[in-house]
């Protein structure tokens, strides 16, 4: 199936399909269930910019709301990151007589909070009410709306012009990306900077990590389909830079033509690709040929473990949990439930598949012999904090790159 690509109206062919999902993070409770919301989650390269993205799109209404309930300051490894890019734009970027940084999608206030015990003028720009309540908590100024043109021209109005925008986890979710860059055009100052850390196309590939595919990424980025995308949009970029965030991020960093320098860590990461055929259709055919053979190989262990009478238990559940559940077909029969540490998630169901989720107290409770690890991407916290249930003879299940027992 073909449809249209967002960034350049070109021909986007699908390479993936995983089927009738859910939107990843609309918990529910049991008597929700009946009303729940479903649509087909494929994916798809453009065959112009190469730029990676959903077929189809959930409405942002849908995905956003006062009950969202991922809080990104719910891990340990999450706080220092953002503290650090913080520190960062007040050492390099936010040293000017008025600095002025804007966030799209500032969450819980997880870096802007570090900003705003600098004393340095910002706004976090957050649509769920949830989360932002607990942003203005720690001293965070919000705008509770969704980021576009208009809401960047009203910003410009009222605050002046941005030193800094950023987004981390959250450009790739806008599917009007168009209208953020107009907004970005309006926004950011002449010798400002546009930066974003996002899920990288490359280690999803690498990894086999499918899972990072679910209704609010919309955009799968590579350095090269970012490059083109800012250039058709009248911008430059500049840097990219991985990180270690998610199982594996990029920075990217984006200014107005001819006002930085290219980085040598963008040259590299552009000749990298180019050698690792990133962007060619046979490496996203073999994608998805090793995907659907991760799901076989899991569904079997995991039938094979009921079948021996072993209790298995799901950890964590991040947003990546549903695709995973969903697309593999992994119900209560085979995985009774979920632990997790947001107590918002706690008695709740994870979308589409309807695994109970239940507080970390019920992990040791007793322990059970296996423990499939959602959350793979914090596992070295994770199985650093869990250290008496590999004691008790507890072992982990893994599944990207590829399905094991540890």
């Amino acid at each position: 199936m073909d449809t249209r690509c967002r960034v350049c109206s070109g021909t986007v062919r699908e390479f993936i399909d995983l089927g009738r999902q859910p939107t990843a993070n609309g918990f529910l409770l049991p008597s929700e269930v009946a009303g729940e919301f479903f649509f087909r989650l494929a994916v798809g390269a453009c065959q112009e910019c190469r730029m990676v993205q959903l077929l189809e799109e959930v409405p942002q209404e849908l995905r956003y709301h006062a009950g969202y309930r991922y809080h990104a300051s719910g891990s340990a490894a999450h706080r220092s990151h953002f503290e650090n890019d913080a520190k960062r734009f007040l050492r390099t970027e936010l040293t000017g007589p008025d600095p002025f940084i804007v966030e799209i999608g500032c969450n819980d206030g997880v870096m802007l909070s570090t900003i705003s015990t600098a004393g340095v003028r910002h706004l976090g720009v957050e649509p769920s009410g949830d989360v932002a309540d607990l942003a203005r908590a720690k001293g965070v100024r919000v705008l509770s709306a969704f980021f576009d043109e208009q809401t960047a021209a009203d910003i410009r109005i009222r605050h002046g012009v941005a030193d800094v925008v950023f987004g981390a986890n959250t450009i790739c979710h806008i599917a009007h990306i168009a209208s953020v860059f107009r907004g970005i055009d309006q926004l950011l100052g002449p010798n400002g900077v546009f930066v974003f850390e996002e899920p990288y196309l490359g280690t999803i590939i690498e990894q086999m990590a499918f899972d990072q595919i679910y209704d609010e990424h919309v955009f799968y980025f590579s350095v090269t389909s970012v490059k083109e995308m800012a250039a058709r949009f009248g911008f430059e970029l500049v840097d990219a830079e991985r990180i270690p965030l998610h199982g594996g991020e990029i920075r990217y960093t984006i200014a107005r033509p001819a006002t930085r320098a290219p980085s040598e860590s963008l040259a590299e990461l552009l000749a990298q690709e180019q050698a690792g055929k990133l962007s060619e259709e046979q490496t996203f055919a073999q994608f998805g040929s090793n995907v659907a053979r991760i799901r076989d190989d899991l569904v079997t262990l995991l039938t094979d473990l009921r079948a021996e009478g072993k209790r298995v238990v799901g950890y964590g559940a991040p947003g990546k949990s549903s695709t995973v559940t969903n697309y593999c077909g992994i119900g209560p029969d085979l995985v009774p439930f979920v632990c997790d540490s947001t107590p918002s998630k706690q008695g709740h169901l994870i979308p589409g598949s309807h695994l109970p989720v239940r507080p970390p107290s019920e992990f040791s409770d007793p322990y059970p012999d296996y423990a499939l690890l959602f959350a793979w991407n914090h596992s070295k916290e994770i199985m650093a904090k869990e250290e008496d249930f590999r004691a008790s003879g507890g072992k982990w299940i893994r599944y990207v790159p590829e399905v094991e027992v540890l």
